[in-house]
């Protein structure tokens, strides 16, 4: 898992399984951290349900979650403010339950 510090918080790569019937980050793809989503990936839903999830999973608020690339690929990378790398880290492991 490779979290990168930015100016105010971090930034990682995901990889985004949408259609799942669990949502919840199953493991490892590369160095982005896979997640799976319930939202299928129509009309920006799976990026919504993203944001979401990660905003529950790493106790920030949604406004300080950002796509920075990737919107409509599978490979994401997300930038989080307010958080710092062990936060994230820890809290995006998979053994860590939302």
């Amino acid at each position: 898992m490779n979290i990168r510090n930015i100016d105010g918080g971090v930034s990682f790569a995901v990889r985004v399984q949408p259609g799942a019937s669990r949502e919840g980050v199953i493991g490892l793809y590369g160095d982005a951290i896979k997640i799976a989503l319930n939202a299928p990936a129509v009309d920006g839903k799976a990026n919504e349900a993203l944001i979401r999830y990660l905003a529950t999973a790493l106790k920030v608020p949604k406004a300080s979650i950002a796509i920075a690339s990737g919107l409509t690929s599978r490979s994401k990378v997300i930038h989080v403010l307010g958080i710092t790398n062990e936060e994230a880290a820890a809290r995006l492991s998979p053994a860590a339950a939302v």
